[in-house]
């Protein structure tokens, strides 16, 4: 403790603009480079300040004693390659190299390139559609070294640009089928005219945790539908992985899909599409947008900065404050797919195998290994380095980097928004020849990454293009302190730390994520949590952090299957205790040995909630934050309903059921019966793992989910709430009627229904009814009314009507719209559940 307490106690005189005498460099974009770099007589480049401080450090032979800075002047540091720190560029504890920006001034580093001489296209281009004619801009392609720049992200005075698709944001469409034989997928046929000849097009699926990006090789259309092929290698792996899979169910939807990069979708304000044939981009300008004077830029580089030593000879004591990175590439996906395993690790095989089990787990089924997205800024084999104040904006894939190797060193008070993948990544996951369920655990324990401080950052709009990223993620990590960051507007999971899916002892220990702020999370992906771990990881702590907020995505595979904190499979040893959560609706699945949870929940004090997230010295980071998604509403957590339907005359094996609700922590109170169908009515941690053991112990008795509710009252919409402490609950089931315009019907009008017809909740206020869920799949309706414990529904249910004629007439309304379900009597509608509970 002694020894990190003198390494951030430096690190802090390090950055500090009051410490030592100094050695100055300056940079200006408007210097040159054959100048000697002084505050009137500028160097021009990055790279050429530091093979200055390289000489030098040589030339001194060791004896310097003041810290170096470099001090960029305002203004665009455009690159033509990575700026590489290599050993012979480190610094030493007394004389640190400081890269910085120049007092007051904002400079950037950018791998962008602007595009400039728009014009409006005139008259119209073949396969450009009807709407959009005498809307689009054209201009010529960008080229580097004599060639053409192939781009995947453009930015319009900073607003990342969409690239053309044929669904509007946040439309999706659903996959019909997946034939893995075949290595082919089924979609309704798009309405473009025809795409066979298409070259560049791409399938984006969201299936589970990740999406999947898929060059597409051939189109084919037959009547209403069409069958997409792929190239290699993404075609095999897509359809050979086991986990995630695309997600077909009757229940909540396929998987939902859209497909890119034709000239044929560019329809929407703020699409381009890259015509690689004739050389040119075409653009539709926002309304805001003037093209004869907007900043186009696109990216050219995927790493833009490189701190790169060995592990005998690392590079130390560097250190980057208040600069900017901007526009970072990322070309994989173009060249060879994009199919991530989890958190945005591409796959580089994967396969099922035929016999489970391998040494460290007797029932593994899957095996995979994985790639390294790249990184705007990659960190590898250094220590005591640190990014401060820094500002990652604008970038394809991961914003910054800590890999292999690093120690001691710090990340703090940056800001991290727009960016396509992760914000923050570090620690080895795999290395692409290791199966990334074998524990990491080097013999050389300099390779582990060790002794990071990540604290005071804001993290918002990342995972914006592969939403299986997340804000921060770490794998194989030791002493890692993850604290007082501020993570929103997220696709998946706020904070993932570990990897391996094992309870066996590897190079993780020791890890903090405290007091951290994580909201608006989840937006695309479920089977999420604001905090996710995985593994054995002795001695770590998740303690006094803040969650809330968690989005309602319109796609998710399971719509309730979203966390505020999850350990997943393998986790050991983990301390858990005083997070403030809304509810405790948190996730323990598979874990290993020694986990602590105590006092995680809404009954935390709410100081915790006031110290979490960024500190005042930092707080005005918080400008930068993302505005909330209009579109996505936030997730309530609600109670949900698990029916089992038997064959007639046959009855659950109740002590079965008994068993599986004990282990999935499902109170007897849950259940309701009526003839042969039996309901689970309660808030359930994973109705997706309750669902499966109910399979798994009931082969034979239909089981059915009700995740869509698309009713609900409850005591907020009355003027005199009176919300009891204890509740009782009726529910009831019926079925729609078959015609689907009534359908359509029935749920316009409960939809508008406060609104329009308001006497109704009016009624319901009357009568303390404490809340109305309405539930569906496919046709059939579950209906829960909710009253304060130890009243009666027939007591209370008259007083809906009482001097109230319109609930009298919207009752009549809905029976034209509901009829039994089978087995019900002639002209019975609506039939009771009672309680079934021991």
């Amino acid at each position: 403790m002694k020894y990190f307490f003198i390494v951030f106690s430096f690190l802090s005189i390090a950055f500090s603009p009051n410490s030592q005498a100094q050695t100055d460099i300056w940079v200006s974009p408007d210097g040159l480079d054959v100048n000697i770099g002084s505050q009137d007589k500028p160097l021009q480049t990055v790279a050429m300040a530091i093979r200055k401080v390289r000489e030098m450090r040589r030339l001194s032979d060791g004896n310097l004693t003041k810290a170096i800075h470099i001090y960029l002047r305002k203004g665009s540091y455009q690159l033509y390659e990575p700026i590489v720190i290599r050993p012979e560029d480190a610094g030493t504890a007394i004389s640190p190299t400081i890269i910085e920006a120049a007092p007051n001034e904002k400079p950037i580093i950018s791998g962008g390139i602007s595009i400039t001489g728009w014009t409006k296209l005139k008259g119209s281009l073949a396969g450009l559609p009807k709407e959009a004619i005498g809307k689009v801009w054209v201009a010529d392609a960008p080229k580097v070294g004599g060639d053409l720049l192939k781009f995947r992200q453009l930015w319009v005075n900073n607003q990342k640009a969409v690239r053309a698709k044929d669904t509007p944001y946040p439309i999706m469409n659903r996959i019909l089928s997946w034939n893995k034989k075949e290595e082919t997928c089924w979609i309704p046929a798009p309405k473009f005219g025809d795409l066979s000849k298409v070259n560049g097009m791409e399938m984006f699926i969201h299936q589970w945790w990740a999406i999947a990006s898929l060059r597409i090789k051939k189109i084919e259309v037959q009547g209403d539908s069409a069958k997409l092929s792929f190239f290699q290698p993404e075609s095999r792996i897509q359809s050979e992985h086991p986990w995630p899979a695309p997600w077909i169910s009757k229940e909540t939807g396929n998987s939902a899909f859209y497909l890119s990069n034709a000239l044929q979708f560019l329809n929407q304000e703020g699409e381009w599409y890259l015509d690689s044939k004739s050389e040119k981009v075409y653009y539709i300008p926002r309304a805001n947008e003037v093209m004869d004077k907007a900043e186009v830029v696109v990216s050219s580089l995927e790493t833009l900065l490189r701190i790169e030593g060995t592990i005998d000879n690392p590079v130390a004591y560097v250190f980057f404050k208040n600069i900017a990175f901007n526009h970072s590439s990322w070309l994989r996906p173009s060249k060879q797919g994009h199919v991530p395993h989890q958190a945005g690790l591409y796959m580089l095989d994967a396969y099922k195998l035929k016999i489970p089990g391998t040494p460290d787990k007797k029932t593994l089924e899957n095996q995979a290994w994985v790639g390294r997205p790249k990184a705007a800024v990659e960190v590898s084999y250094a220590h005591h380095t640190g990014f401060e104040g820094c500002r990652f904006e604008h970038l394809a894939s991961t914003g910054l980097d800590y890999h292999k190797g690093v120690h001691d060193n710090i990340i703090k008070g940056n800001l991290f928004k727009d960016i396509g993948g992760t914000g923050i990544q570090a620690g080895v996951f795999a290395d692409e020849v290791t199966e990334i369920h074998l524990p990491y655990n080097p013999s050389d324990e300099r390779e582990v990454c060790t002794n990071l401080l990540i604290s005071n950052n804001l993290i918002t709009d990342v995972t914006n293009e592969d939403w299986g990223c997340v804000g921060i993620g770490v794998g194989y990590v030791k002493g890692i302190n993850i604290e007082h960051n501020d993570i929103s507007d997220v696709s998946y999971s706020g904070i993932s730390m570990g990897w391996g899916w094992t309870k066996t002892i590897n190079a993780m220990k020791n890890n903090k994520i405290m007091a951290n702020k994580i909201h608006h999370y989840a937006k695309h992906m479920y089977d999420v949590a604001a905090i996710y771990t995985l593994s054995a990881q002795p001695g770590s702590v998740i303690s006094e952090n803040y969650v809330d907020s968690i989005y309602k995505a319109p796609y998710a595979h399971i719509p309730n299957h979203w966390f505020y904190l999850y350990t997943d499979e393998g986790s050991s040893y983990f301390t858990i205790k005083d997070n403030w959560t809304p509810s405790k609706k948190f996730l323990q699945n598979a874990n290993g040995p020694g986990n602590t949870w105590q006092n995680n929940g809404p009954q935390v004090a709410d100081s915790i909630k006031v110290k979490a997230g960024i500190q005042s010295e930092y707080s005005y980071l918080l400008n930068d934050k993302n505005l909330a998604d209009k579109y996505w509403a936030i997730n309530v957590e609600k109670p949900v309903i698990i029916e089992l339907i038997t064959e007639n005359g046959k009855t659950v094996d109740r002590k079965k059921l008994d068993e599986i609700l004990l282990k999935s922590k499902v109170s007897q109170e849950a259940l309701f019966q009526w003839e042969n169908h039996v309901v689970i009515f309660d808030k359930v941690q994973d109705v997706y793992l309750l669902r499966e053991r109910l399979r798994n112990a009931f082969p034979q008795v239909l089981i059915k989910t009700y995740d869509d509710l698309f009713y609900e009252f409850n005591q907020e919409r009355c003027k005199n709430e009176k919300v009891a402490k204890e509740w009782s609950h009726t529910i009831l089931t019926a079925n729609l009627v078959a015609d689907t315009t009534l359908q359509k019907e029935y749920l316009a009008y409960h939809a508008t229904q406060f609104a329009k017809w308001p006497e109704v909740a009016q009624g319901f206020c009357n009568a303390d009814f404490q809340q109305l869920l309405l539930y569906k799949n496919g046709r059939q309706l579950m209906l829960v009314i909710s009253i304060p414990k130890g009243e009666n529904l027939d007591k209370l249910n008259p007083k809906t009507i009482e001097n109230n004629p319109r609930v009298v007439e919207w009752n009549t309304l809905m029976k034209k719209y509901q009829e039994g379900i089978t087995g019900t009597k002639k002209d019975e509608t609506w039939v009771f559940l009672k309680p079934a509970g021991n």
